[in-house]
């Protein structure tokens, strides 16, 4: 799970072709319409705050949890310049605590790949069906088995700015269903000359029928699966899927919305 240290100081700039209004936007109406309007939303594996800042301007009372220290320091700084209101804890989200239950629960950007086992996948989903409000509701995305396999195994992908450069080596080990990441980075410096740094970054690639296992398991109820930024199942060459499950248990006065 170690991982974004030194490429925390980058991550925005090389991301910055990520439409996180677009995103945003996906998510709240995905939200809406589970009957998640307002409220109290948990992030987990916010990084430096992008989705965060985006739900707390549409209304929503964030907190977001994350393990690097590095993208939480970023993080706060958006939050001191734009002024919202968002409680960032770091935390292992394998281990997560909160104070209270939260109407809702959302995991972008492929955080739940970085967990490397079934074992640890459970974990998180038991703390989530904790923590959720009665008839609460999660949603995450996933990349898929397809995108490991065929867009990024073995795949180098390079990208050279002013301020910084990286070199990001892909390896999919098919077996493992696991993809490592090599990521070289050159950052420039104060002084202007450029520092180079290392990372290893892993993730895993989960089937659908073992992820709607596990939140049964956990105690929630899988509602539905989507193919990304759409309202539609996802097909063979999906690269990235949401998956929508709802807090079960609890007892409550009002009846949670049924999947349309």
């Amino acid at each position: 799970m170690e991982a974004y240290t030194s490429f925390a100081k980058v991550y925005d700039v090389f991301m910055d072709n990520v439409p996180y209004e677009e995103w945003s936007g996906y998510l709240m109406d995905l939200l809406q319409s589970y009957g998640i309007e307002n409220g109290l939303v948990l992030e987990l594996g916010c990084g430096t705050g992008n989705m965060t800042e985006q739900l707390a301007k549409s209304g929503y009372d964030m907190i977001g949890v994350d393990q690097s220290e590095e993208m939480l320091e970023i993080a706060a700084e958006k939050r001191a310049a734009s002024g919202m209101d968002i409680l960032y804890l770091q935390q292992d989200m394998r281990k997560f605590e909160l104070y209270g239950t939260v109407r809702a629960v959302v995991s972008i950007c492929d955080s739940m790949n970085y967990l490397m086992d079934e074992k640890d996948l459970l974990a998180v989903f038991k703390l989530v069906n904790n923590y959720l409000d009665p008839g609460g509701i999660f949603i995450f995305d996933l990349n898929t088995i397809y995108k490991y396999q065929e867009i990024l195994g073995d795949c180098t992908i390079a990208e050279d700015r002013e301020e910084s450069s990286f070199i990001w080596e892909n390896t999919y080990y098919e077996r493992e269903q696991i993809n490592e990441y090599d990521l070289t980075l050159f950052i420039r410096q104060e002084d202007g000359r450029y520092q180079k740094y290392k990372e290893t970054h892993y993730q895993r690639a989960y089937d659908l029928k073992t992820i709607q296992t596990l939140i049964e398991k956990s105690g929630m109820e899988y509602v539905a699966c989507y193919e990304a930024f759409t309202r539609e199942k996802p097909h063979p060459e999906s690269e990235r899927i949401y998956v929508v499950a709802r807090e079960k248990g609890k007892m409550s006065h009002c009846p949670a919305k049924k999947e349309e």
